[in-house]
């Protein structure tokens, strides 16, 4: 036994460049460690890209206009010449900018609530769920349209939208996982001893339940991207000349039949990084599943 589990360390030490510690993280949640990949790889991105791209990305260069990619432009040049290899770079940035920031709305507006609907019953559990349930009968882009309508277009406008938007899934979610653990003796003990209810809800039901929180938070943020995408596309997100994905397909899209490459390289950005925090979310998922890690050790 301990020879052959010598042995796959090994083989994956080879796969892995000899790092231990990341060896043994593939075999275990191989889908976490590509995805942290990703993930880090456009997080270095999004911090150093706009300083280190070759040209500007709003910079325009009338006699390169549709040029297609070359040893010049890599990813080609848009209509007005601005080079696309630095503007998918710099929009890195925009993109993982609104989905972290839409994100950390949504778990802060959705846990409080949750958390609250599950410890406490009648009409304060039926208002918060009540509100929920009608707001997720809405697809998520329908919800962040109308709320950007009443807010205003911009980048502030995309991170509220897309958070609220978010938030009903997570008051659900939250709602479910504090339920379930509300009838611990370790709960029904804190309350014979006399903690407030603020006390059991922050001390013991919260702590409890962030496992699966934490998955949510890292497949939100996939999906608060592909929300800040769909606006900026139908031109209700992030404004020009401010390289966002979404608003670089929008412009794409009226020159998709001599120029495809321009959306081309935004769509694939988009694509890999929220399979980047959609893999991520899946490992993490596994890493706190027990079933997984007694499988492992057996």
């Amino acid at each position: 036994m301990t020879e052959s589990l010598a042995a796959r360390t090994a083989a994956d030490s080879r796969v892995t460049g000899g790092v231990p510690w990341l060896s043994s993280a593939f075999r275990r949640y191989p889908a976490a460690v590509v995805g942290g990949v990703l993930v880090g790889i456009f997080l270095a991105i999004g911090i150093f890209g706009p300083s280190v791209v070759p040209y500007q990305p709003d910079a325009a260069d009338l006699a390169n206009v549709l040029s297609g990619p070359s040893a010049q432009h890599l990813f080609g040049t848009d209509e007005l010449g601005r080079d696309l290899f630095s503007r998918v770079l710099a929009g890195a940035r925009i993109s993982i900018f609104i989905g972290c920031t839409a994100e950390v709305i949504a778990m802060g507006s959705g846990i409080p609530l949750g958390a609250l609907a599950a410890y406490y019953t009648g009409w304060i559990s039926d208002v918060i769920l009540g509100v929920a349930n009608v707001l997720l009968t809405f697809p998520t882009i329908i919800l962040a349209i109308t709320i950007i309508s009443v807010i205003g277009l911009g980048i502030s406008g995309v991170i509220i939208a897309a958070g609220i938007a978010m938030a009903p899934g997570v008051v659900r979610l939250t709602y479910g996982t504090v339920l379930s653990v509300k009838f611990e003796d370790y709960v029904l003990a804190s309350r014979a001893l006399g903690s407030s209810d603020g006390a059991i809800i922050a001390r013991h039901l919260l702590p409890n339940s962030l496992s699966p929180l934490i998955v949510q938070a890292t497949l939100g943020i996939g999906g608060t991207v592909l929300t800040a995408a769909g606006l900026g596309f139908l031109g209700l997100g992030v404004q020009p000349p401010d390289p966002e994905w979404g608003t670089m397909l929008s412009e794409a899209s009226n020159y998709i039949m001599v120029a495809p490459y321009m959306a081309v390289f935004p769509g694939l950005a988009i694509a890999v990084l929220v399979l980047g925090f959609n893999l991520l979310g899946d490992g993490l998922s596994d890493a706190f599943d027990p079933r997984q890690r007694n499988r492992f050790h057996q």
